[in-house]
C-alpha cells in the first residue's frame, strides 16, 4: 500500500514568497509523473484514491494550490489568479523533474486545476506530456460561475464538524452519488477548526476578491485569453464532462474536440460539476488515457 509524503516549495509572487505544500505518491525515482491539481475550494487530498491506484506507475504529485490546505496565503488577494498558479506550478516542476530523465509529466486538472493545465501546456517548450482536463474549458456557463462566487467569499464558522460536514455536502451535490463515508472525507479534507474551535473552510477567504472585482467585460477578454491558450495545445487531451455539469456546456465540449488539441471527450452520467474521481469507474477513464498509450 502507497502512503503520501508531504513536502512543500517556496515560490514567488509580486507580494513576496510563499509555500505550496504537495502530496507525493509513488517512487521518487519513477520517471512517469503525474501532476493532479484541484478545485477553486477543494485540497490535495482530493486525489487520494485516484493517487493510490496510480502509484504503480507514476509518481504522482498533489499540491494544495497557494491560499488552500496546508500551502501559505498570499498578502495581496488579487493575485489569486491563473497567471499567478501556472508561475506556481512551474517552481514545483523544477523541483519534481531536478533529476528526471524524462523532463515532462502528464496532468489531471480538475476544474480550477484543469484552466492552470490548460494555461501551462499552452506554454512553448512546456513539460506536460498528456492533459487531462477534468469539467472545465474556456467558456464557462455565466449562472454556474455566478454560483461557485457566491459560497466562495461566505466567512462561515459552523459549532460542530457535522454542521460543517452538512454545508459541505449541501453545496457539493453536483459531485454526485457518493457514500456517506465518502461524504465525510470530502468534508474533513477542508474542514478545521480554528483558535476558537469553530470548524471553517480550510482556504483563504481573499479567494473571492477576482471574483466580486470581475466584470462582464473581464470575463470575456479571460474567456477569448483561454480559448486562445487552448487552441495552443498540441499534447494529447482528454476531456472529461460531468453528465449533467451546470459550468461546463455540451455545447462547448463539443467544440473542444474540434479545435486546437481536438480533445477526446468522455461523460460521466448523473454527475454534475465535477466528477470526483474517487470511484473505480471514474479511475479507469484516466488509467485508459494515460496507461493504454
Amino acid at each position: 500500500m502507497f502512503e503520501a509524503k508531504l513536502k512543500s516549495v517556496q515560490c514567488l509572487s509580486m507580494a513576496g514568497l510563499h509555500h505550496m505544500a504537495y502530496k507525493e505518491w509513488g517512487a521518487a525515482d519513477n520517471p512517469n509523473v503525474l501532476v493532479c491539481v484541484h478545485g477553486v475550494t477543494r485540497v490535495s487530498d482530493d486525489f487520494d484514491a485516484m493517487a493510490r491506484a496510480l502509484a504503480a506507475d507514476y509518481r504522482v504529485i498533489c499540491p494544495d494550490v497557494v491560499g488552500r490546505g496546508r500551502s501559505g496565503r498570499l498578502r495581496n488577494p488579487q493575485l489569486y489568479v491563473i497567471p499567478q498558479y501556472v508561475s506556481d506550478m512551474v517552481t514545483l516542476l523544477a523541483r519534481v523533474l531536478a533529476n528526471n530523465e524524462r523532463q515532462s509529466v502528464d496532468w489531471f486538472g480538475t476544474s480550477m486545476g484543469g484552466l492552470i493545465g490548460l494555461g501551462l501546456a499552452s506554454l512553448p517548450g512546456n513539460p506536460i506530456g498528456r492533459l487531462i482536463l477534468n469539467d472545465i474549458g474556456p467558456s464557462l456557463e455565466a449562472p454556474a460561475l455566478q454560483r461557485i462566487g457566491d459560497y466562495i467569499g461566505q466567512d462561515l464558522r459552523f459549532p460542530t464538524f457535522e454542521d460543517g460536514a452538512r454545508f459541505v455536502r449541501d453545496v457539493s451535490l453536483t459531485f454526485g452519488p457518493h457514500t456517506e463515508a465518502e461524504w465525510h472525507k470530502l468534508a474533513a479534507d477542508v474542514l478545521r477548526q480554528d483558535k476558537d474551535g469553530m470548524w471553517v473552510r480550510h482556504y483563504d477567504m481573499g479567494l473571492a476578491q477576482p471574483f466580486r472585482s470581475a466584470t462582464p467585460e473581464s470575463v470575456a477578454a479571460d474567456q477569448a485569453m483561454l480559448w486562445n491558450s487552448y487552441d495552443a495545445i498540441t499534447c494529447p487531451t482528454l476531456l472529461i464532462r460531468g453528465g449533467e455539469s451546470d459550468l461546463l456546456s455540451r455545447a462547448t465540449a463539443e467544440i473542444m474536440t474540434q479545435r486546437g488539441p481536438r480533445a477526446t471527450l468522455v461523460e460521466v452520467p448523473g454527475v454534475g460539476h465535477a466528477p470526483t474521481f474517487v470511484h473505480d469507474d471514474q479511475i479507469a477513464i484516466v488509467k485508459q488515457f494515460l496507461l493504454n498509450k
